[in-house]
């Protein structure tokens, strides 16, 4: 989601220095505009797979994704979001959701913003895409791998 599709980028300055104000950063989530790369993409993948959005988002956010995405017209087959009390880094809670996806079915194609996501992913052997149409913003990656929080 953050940094796929949706663009987190206003709300950064929440989480960019300490101490970090996640209440308010997630509270921004619904404002967030859509990033017109990362729609066209999961348009195109859903025309003929279905498409599951896992995100590093808490699952206390799962209205206001929903209505996100339902908004921006954005198929949803699944949505998989952390839970609350995890904050494992984002590349362990997205690979092992991976592995449970993968014994129900093949997965076609993984896009995601975060290198070390893309990483972990593809080294497992994954079909991994960086979504590379925004700069990967520090911290972000402080939140995603550092602190579990996205």
């Amino acid at each position: 989601m953050d940094g796929t599709v949706a663009d987190v980028r206003h709300r950064l300055h929440h989480v960019a220095r300490r101490p970090k104000n996640w209440r308010r950063f997630f509270a921004g989530a619904d404002a967030d505009d859509p990033l017109a790369p990362g729609v066209e993409l999961a348009r195109e993948y859903a025309r003929d797979h279905r498409l599951v959005w896992l995100t590093g988002r808490p699952e206390y956010l799962r209205e206001v994704t929903e209505r996100w995405l339902a908004r921006h017209g954005l198929p949803v087959d699944e949505l998989l979001m952390r839970p609350t009390s995890d904050h494992r880094p984002a590349r362990e809670f997205k690979a092992e959701q991976l592995r449970r996806l993968g014994k129900n079915g093949e997965v076609a194609i993984v896009v995601d913003d975060d290198p070390a996501v893309v990483a972990k992913l593809s080294e497992a052997g994954w079909p991994v895409r960086l979504a590379d149409w925004v700069p990967y913003a520090e911290s972000l990656k402080e939140a995603q791998e550092r602190e579990g929080r996205t």
